[in-house]
């Protein structure tokens, strides 16, 4: 599978409005074959950053990148672009496996 992280610097007066500004993004992107997840969370030590965990199915990432909302949403006219501060970080990689695992270090039950 294809693991994705990226972390989303926001402008602070856009920070609140962040999840409105890529629901969108998020709901297309959630309903395309291949997604496996894609989560956004707010970091507890800067409230303008935004991390967002998303996973596809290998063949999947031509798919996402070329689709009308990635498009929309990396274009430097639409509100998304508009509501950074900085350019995204990513980290992109191809692992092995399909799902999260469970983490054997904190077993509970």
């Amino acid at each position: 599978m294809i693991f994705i992280v990226v972390k989303f610097n926001v402008l602070p007066e856009k920070a609140d409005e962040w999840p409105e500004i890529t629901r969108e993004f998020t709901e297309g992107t959630r309903a395309e074959p291949g997604n496996k997840w894609f989560e956004w969370s707010r970091s507890v030590e800067n409230p303008h950053e935004y991390v967002l965990v998303e996973a596809f199915e290998d063949d999947a990432a031509g798919a996402h990148v070329n689709s009308e909302h990635f498009q929309k949403a990396i274009s430097p006219e639409g509100e998304m672009y508009q509501a950074l501060a900085s350019t995204p970080k990513i980290i992109s990689r191809k692992i092995e496996g399909d799902d999260w695992d469970e983490m054997g270090e904190m077993k509970i039950g």
